[in-house]
């Protein structure tokens, strides 16, 4: 295969300073695999809190809160006869339930974006087993929709989801909850409203998230038990949980909701803006890393190149004498810093691939997480690619310009 005589030369420079050129590749080498690495844990953690999250909370939430008193009801009974104002309004307390769920439900389920849905209410009790008692909150759900929902078929450690279906009186508890009472499944607990209601409830299953304020005090129980318990209808329910195609566009889906409902429909980016920004300060850390690494690999051909100008400074002149454009200089020196940057940037790939292998192997043993999370997306690589080239190209170009401005008769003479 012809090659250019510009890359020809390029690659004769090349090898004859194989040290030098091995030193700036193995700089871009590092700096790359260091990109894939970082992107790998980054991502892979992200992705691990994220789904951690998103296993107890819906990506949207419905429901009725507390409103500022305004003058509606003064216009309808004054009409327009009179301007009436409220100084300095407050909150009106209500008992936050939706009027008639099941029609907000199929209002929601005629939009595009809905995969799950479902509604429940709760109630803070206290769990009673012979002396022992702890506080907590019960949640009455169709567990069969909650599961689809946030999978909790898989942190079953004892019983079934579905036996909670299939009880009238039965109640999951958390594992925490399970050992501060001193409860196994079939024993028979007691769950006391603070109106002085209580109900006495079967151990169907125990669950365990792993996460120590939902398994010391979260139950569930089916939706009439808990309304039952607060003295109430049958229709009375307190939250609608949504699931939708895409997470990332919960807000945007959630003012849509609330637009159609007119209730409050919260996004789980809202509920969980701290754990987000912790996020976004992780990555901006990774990438400020990986960019110094990466200028400091530029530097390293830069230097490289530079010397080999000092070196070759009779024979860039003497390739000016014999004709040799201005430009077709630079493209030889363009040549090296790419063939450094490609052959590097590979050599990256490869040892960031195996390092985030060898990483991702590494056993945790802590909560429900038995290995380091990693990622690997074929995007990560191919950016790492690119940004070698480009870092390469950019360190070429400063002593490709200043190679091609030599003066051949001065070199020459001199």
């Amino acid at each position: 295969m012809k090659i250019g005589i510009n890359a020809e030369i390029a690659f004769t420079y090349l090898i004859s300073r194989k040290r030098q050129t091995m030193v700036a590749a193995l700089g871009v080498t590092f700096g790359i695999s260091m990109f894939i690495f970082m992107n790998s844990i980054i991502t892979g953690t992200n992705e691990y809190f994220e789904k951690a999250t998103l296993s107890t909370i819906p990506h949207i939430r419905l429901y009725r809160d507390n409103e500022t008193c305004n003058t509606d009801m003064l216009n309808r009974y004054t009409g327009k006869k009179t301007i009436n104002l409220i100084g300095n309004p407050q909150l009106v307390p209500n008992d936050n339930r939706f009027y008639n769920p099941q029609a907000v439900i199929n209002q929601l389920l005629l939009t595009k974006e809905v995969t799950e849905i479902s509604m429940q209410v709760t109630a803070n009790v206290i769990y009673s087993f012979g002396t022992v008692q702890q506080n907590g909150t019960v949640y009455g759900v169709n567990i069969l929709e909650q599961d689809k929902m946030f999978d909790i078929a898989s942190t079953m450690i004892s019983g079934k989801v579905k036996d909670l279906d299939k009880s009238v009186d039965g109640i999951m508890i958390g594992a925490g909850l399970a050992k501060k009472l001193g409860v196994k499944a079939g024993d028979r607990i007691r769950l006391a409203g603070f109106n002085g209601i209580s109900k006495m409830l079967r151990v169907v299953g125990i669950y365990q998230t792993t996460i120590k304020s939902i398994d010391d005090t979260k139950t569930y129980v089916n939706i009439p038990v808990v309304q039952q318990l607060l003295l109430r209808d049958r229709n009375y329910i307190t939250d609608i949980y949504v699931n939708i195609h895409d997470n990332s566009k919960s807000p945007a889906v959630a003012a849509k909701f609330a637009k159609i409902t007119g209730y409050t429909a919260e996004a789980w980016q809202i509920a969980n803006q701290q754990s987000l920004a912790a996020r976004k300060i992780r990555d901006i850390i990774a990438n400020a890393m990986i960019m110094a690494i990466l200028v400091v690999a530029g530097f390293g051909i830069y230097n490289i190149l530079n010397m080999v100008i000092y070196e070759k400074i009779k024979e860039i002149a003497i390739l000016k004498a014999t004709g040799f454009a201005g430009k077709q200089i630079v493209s030889v020196f363009i040549y090296q810093a790419l063939l450094i940057g490609i052959f590097g940037s590979l050599l990256g790939l490869a040892l960031g691939w195996g390092i985030s292998l060898a990483v991702s192997k590494i056993y945790i043993g802590l909560g429900n997480v038995n290995y380091l999370p990693m990622s690997f997306y074929i995007k990560h690589y191919i950016q790492g690619l690119l940004f070698g080239i480009v870092t390469a190209f950019f360190a070429g170009y400063v002593p490709s310009v200043k190679a091609s401005k030599v003066d051949p008769v001065k070199i020459i003479r001199g």
